[in-house]
């Protein structure tokens, strides 16, 4: 028998604000921020451009909010994997390299996005340097540990060359993923990374 009565589900606080996220997301694949009317972002999400003030300040919040979405992903990731490499050192770097491809990949126009909006917001910045951090931490720790069991050559430190290995897959990963004319095809970005950090790390 049919019910009477029963109201509709209503759509929480928290449900908008993912709505807007996910709007976001989605628009952002085929334009830039600047492109994207605040008014169409409230649309995806059945709310005014009003209430939308209720969730975010501006579009440089909600991109704020997408970009630390995709950074706690990777990091809760990152933080799964091995610091002791093991017997495997060349499967392991390759998989831990892996996490940045795979998930920034998989949110392709956050990450351009956020990339090119570090220049205008310093909350942007302060978020992707503080992640930057944690995975030179990460490499640190895991190449500092390999060239202590005698595995790889210590003639650079092991936090010089987590920095400059970490700066390098930022800056391969964002040219291919923004399809910029001179950088790695997409494709061909896992192996060509894993490949130099191996090379830089073994010697």
């Amino acid at each position: 028998m049919e019910q009477r009565g029963r109201r509709p589900a209503r759509i929480s606080g928290d449900d908008r604000h993912d709505a807007i996220l996910s709007t976001a997301e989605r628009l952002l694949d085929g334009r830039s921020l600047d492109d994207i009317p605040i008014e169409e972002l409230a649309s995806g999400a059945g709310i005014s451009r009003s209430n939308f003030y209720f969730y975010f300040a501006s579009k440089d919040d909600v991109l704020l909010a997408l970009l630390d979405r995709v950074i706690t992903e990777v990091q809760h990731r990152v933080a799964a994997l091995p610091r002791d490499l093991g017997h495997e050192p060349q499967a392991a770097w390759r998989r831990s390299i892996g996490v940045f491809v795979d998930v920034f990949s998989a949110h392709r126009a956050v990450s351009v996005a956020a990339i090119g909006a570090r220049g205008r917001s310093p909350e942007i910045e302060a978020l992707w340097s503080r992640s930057m951090q944690t995975w030179v931490d990460f490499s640190r720790e895991a190449i500092a540990a390999e060239q202590a069991r005698g595995a790889a050559p210590s003639g650079i430190s092991a936090g010089d060359l987590a920095v400059s290995l970490n700066l390098m897959n930022e800056r391969v990963l964002v040219a291919a993923l923004a399809g910029e004319t001179l950088a790695v095809t997409p494709d061909a970005v896992l192996d060509v990374l894993a490949g130099i950090w191996l090379r830089a790390i073994y010697a």
